[in-house]
This record gives structure tokens, sequence and C-alpha cells, in this order.
């Protein structure tokens, strides 16, 4: 299977929202508005990046970047998610594909580091752990996690972009 990871164009806006709802169609603890919130994030110039995954032409996986703010004023913080890879194309490494280019492409940026709302067993994967002084408000702390690439872990809470607020 060859699996083509690439920068979303204007043509996959609606491939990406089809497959968002058909990823998150069935997962536990979701509100099911993850393509609202990368509409919103597109529509008003936060989605960083966006990044799609192609098997045979066709998307089936796709991974969202935003800036996030953190209350001790560190600079140059991304939130990544949503991501997801539609059903069938699950267990495949396709999402793993995805995420280890999402975090190249914030490390090309120059960004500081990335925070992830997820499972820990996933996500610490890739390098992400839990930092006990980083917070995001009414979560269990052990799914808020973090991935540094310059060393520094700021200290506070943490704010998605307002489209997460649906």
């Amino acid at each position: 299977m060859n699996i083509n990871v690439r920068e979303e164009v204007a043509s996959d806006v609606a491939d990406i929202r089809a497959l968002i709802v058909a990823a998150f169609l069935n997962a536990p603890h979701t509100s099911h508005t993850e393509q609202l919130i990368v509409d919103a994030l597109r529509n008003s110039g936060d989605l960083a990046i966006s990044l799609v995954a192609e098997v045979d032409g066709r998307v089936v996986g796709h991974v969202a970047i935003s800036p996030v703010s953190n209350s001790d004023g560190s600079q140059n913080w991304y939130g990544l998610g949503p991501i997801c890879v539609i059903p069938k194309h699950q267990g495949l490494g396709i999402g793993s594909q995805l995420m280890r280019q999402a975090l190249a492409s914030l490390c090309d940026r120059g960004a500081s580091g990335c925070v992830v709302l997820g499972n820990p067993e996933y996500y610490s994967r890739f390098g992400f752990k839990a930092e006990p002084n980083l917070v995001l408000p009414e979560v269990p702390p052990e799914y808020f996690q973090a991935i540094s690439f310059d060393g520094r872990i700021p200290s506070g809470l943490v704010s998605y972009h307002k489209s997460f607020n649906g």
C-alpha cells in the first residue's frame, strides 16, 4: 500500500469533512463536531497545518494543527487535533505517518512545542507526555500531553482556538 502524505488543497475540503465525520462516527469521547472545528479553523485562517493521507489517490486520513495560548505567555506552541483515519484504513500505520509528518512540519516552522488531548498510550509513542505544570481545564491530566521542540515546557493553563468552543 502506497501512502502519500501532503498538505491539503482546496479541492480536498469536502473529502476531509466527510472523512472526519466517518472517522468519529462511533468513537468514544467525541462531540461529533470535529469537522466543524476544522472548518472554523480553516475559515478563520488559524489552521496552521492541515495534512491529508492518500491511498490510491483517495483521501483516507487527516490531521489539523492550530496555535494554542499559554497563560504564562509562552509563544509558538500548537495544538494537534483532530487527527483521524477512515475506519477501514485504521491500524495500517496511516495515523502514525500523519503524526510524524505533522510533528516534522512543526519543527520545520520553528515551533516551540505541541500539545494534544487524547489517549496517552497512543501519543506517548511520538514523544508526548503529561506535564504536571501544563493544564487544560476540566480534562484528566494524563490525557493532556505535550512535546517540546526546544527543551522548555510552559507552565499554566492552555487555551485552544475559539473554534474548539463550538
